[in-house]
């Protein structure tokens, strides 16, 4: 059996944090039986929402998900085989997805980042309320935009599996492996192209 045993997988980072991104990480051993609470739920979506985005123009939209319901079932359905081994033990599955158009002429260049504002602010805020999220980017999109009759205009970016952290033995081999494995990040340097 591989138990995490602290639940706790803070970052050894070259510089100090607050606590809250520090000990932030993506698991995919999830309690299969832990429900989130509606209040709880509201205040992740809540952090969502109030999110930066461009001239606030609020772009990010999302597919809110519970495990046992059939919006759930068609969400897992169109993950990809390496991620439905392991996210229909999450919670809540939420499909993020991006408003492209500002109105039926212009585009907004920016839909996509500022939805990941977004996505970031709902996983912080899961963190500090004692969940976990993991970013998916394995799904077909086109399955989940016709199960939820999705325009043109709204584009799904990426899926995101929220839950409470669960048995890492519970997941195959090599997700075991993966979950265990020490956290690494490239240096700082590594990501700076310019830095004057």
């Amino acid at each position: 059996m591989t138990l995490i045993a602290d639940t706790s997988r803070r970052a050894d980072t070259a510089s100090p944090l607050i606590e809250i991104l520090a000990e932030r990480w993506s698991p995919r051993a999830y309690n299969k039986n832990a429900v989130i609470d509606e209040a709880t739920l509201t205040t992740v979506l809540e952090a969502a929402r109030w999110a930066p985005s461009g001239s606030n123009r609020q772009p990010g939209r999302f597919i809110v998900a519970r495990r046992g319901s059939t919006s759930f079932v068609k969400i897992h359905d169109a993950l990809m085989g390496f991620n439905q081994a392991w996210a229909d033990s999450a919670s809540v599955l939420i499909v993020n997805v991006a408003q492209l158009p500002v109105d039926g002429e212009r585009a907004n260049p920016w839909a996509r980042y500022d939805l990941g504002q977004s996505v970031a602010h709902l996983s912080i805020q899961a963190q500090h309320e004692g969940l976990h999220t993991h970013q998916m980017g394995g799904f077909d999109g086109a399955a989940i935009a016709a199960a939820f009759d999705l325009t043109p205009e709204q584009d799904v970016v990426t899926v995101t599996a929220l839950g409470v952290l669960g048995d890492a033995s519970s997941l195959t081999p090599e997700l075991r492996e993966r979950e265990v494995a020490p956290r690494s990040r490239l240096p700082l340097a590594d990501l700076l192209l310019a830095n004057d």
